[in-house]
């Protein structure tokens, strides 16, 4: 019965340890992602709205 807390260090280690490597690693990659909304699809949508009749 002696080790047993131990083994349970252990494996809440081993999990935030994985936490913390999933997390830089998601990290880095929405960093090398290039954004969704770029300048012209948010000019495209703002040409869009103006355009647009005032429903009244």
């Amino acid at each position: 019965m002696g080790g047993k807390p131990d083994i349970i260090r252990a494996i809440v280690l081993i999990f935030a340890v994985g936490l913390v490597i999933t997390g830089f690693t998601s990290l880095q990659a929405s960093e090398d992602r290039p954004s969704a909304v770029t300048k012209s699809s948010v000019a495209a949508d703002s040409a869009y709205v103006v355009r647009a009749p005032a429903a009244r």
